[in-house]
C-alpha cells in the first residue's frame, strides 16, 4: 500500500524530499516494531542493546560516555541517564580509569553480554528475512542510495 493511502492524505505531498522522508520514517517504524518486542522479550531496549554492542565491541577496556554516544545509531540526549539504567539493571558497570581517575569508562557485564548473544541470532535472521524481499541488488542499491543522502546532508548546512 503507497504511504499517501496508509495515512489517508488527501492532498499531495509538499515535494519529494516530505515524500521520501515520511516514507523513510514510517517504514522503519514498522522495521523496527518486531525487533522491539524482541528486545523487549530479552528485558531490554533498542537503545539498551545498541549500547551493550557499542560496548562489546570495545572489549575489556571499556569506552567513556562521550564515544559511546558518537557511536550510536541514534543518539539518545541524556546518555548518562540510560547508562544508569542499564548499571542498576547489571548489564553495564562503571569504573575510573586507570590512566587518568577523570575518565569514567564503561564496559559491559556478563550480563550484559548473555544479553546480546541472546538476541543476536534472531535479529540477524529478521533483519535477513525483511530485507530478502528486495533481493541482494536491490538491498545493495537501497544502502548506496542512503550513504549518498546522509554524505549529502553532513555537506549542507540546516536552514
Amino acid at each position: 500500500m503507497a504511504l499517501r493511502d496508509d495515512i489517508k492524505l488527501k492532498r499531495p505531498f509538499a515535494n519529494d524530499g516530505v515524500h521520501a522522508l515520511l516514507l523513510m520514517a514510517r517504514t522503519l517504524t514498522e522495521l523496527f516494531e518486531p525487533a522491539l518486542v524482541l528486545a523487549r522479550k530479552a528485558g531490554v531496549s533498542p537503545v539498551h542493546h545498541n549500547v551493550l554492542r557499542i560496548l562489546r565491541g570495545a572489549g575489556a577496556q571499556g569506552l567513556p560516555a562521550g564515544v559511546i554516544a558518537d557511536r550510536m545509531v541514534a543518539r539518545d540526549p541524556d546518555l548518562t541517564r540510560l547508562v544508569d539504567r542499564m548499571e542498576k539493571l547489571g548489564l553495564v558497570k562503571r569504573e575510573r580509569s586507570e590512566d587518568d581517575r577523570r575518565v569514567v569508562l564503561c564496559r559491559i557485564t556478563r550480563k550484559g553480554l548473555a544479553v546480546c548473544q541472546l538476541l543476536e541470532d534472531p535479529l540477524n535472521e529478521l533483519h535477513r528475512a525483511q530485507f530478502a524481499k528486495l533481493g541482494r541488488h536491490k538491498t545493495r542499491q537501497l544502502i548506496g542510495l542512503l550513504e549518498d543522502l546522509r554524505d549529502a546532508n553532513r555537506r549542507t548546512e540546516t536552514p
